[in-house]
């Protein structure tokens, strides 16, 4: 298995020529044309720059977009049920106060002995 990387102008401005992957004296399992369109290069990994028009990693890139994807809706799910349940709590509060059963109303004056005066 082979590849072929196509000429191209470096960063200098200079032409690169096209080159086939493996390169002659490199590494036999580097069979892809990666890198960016100003810099390509053989390599081992499929999910290369090249042949993008960017010059980034856009593979990874959708794969970041996708993880802050889903941690969005997660946070965005735990949002909703902390408000829920906070509704929940307040909604389901009694209104009044609870009776206690006791009555705090003073019947007569009394000492500390517990006689009435």
């Amino acid at each position: 298995m082979s590849a072929e990387c196509s000429s191209y102008l470096s960063a200098d401005k200079v032409l690169v020529g096209a080159f086939s992957c493996p390169r002659a004296g490199g590494d036999a399992r580097a069979v892809y044309c990666c890198g960016f369109q100003d810099v390509k290069y053989c390599c081992d990994d499929p999910h290369s720059f090249f042949p993008y028009e960017h010059s980034y990693m856009w593979w990874l890139s959708v794969g970041a977009l996708v993880g802050l994807s889903i941690a969005a809706v997660v946070l965005f799910a735990f949002i909703i049920t902390v408000c829920v349940l906070c509704y929940l709590f307040i909604s389901t509060k009694p209104r009044s106060k609870l009776d206690t059963g006791l009555s705090l109303q003073m019947a007569g004056k009394t000492s500390c002995y517990g006689h009435t005066l």
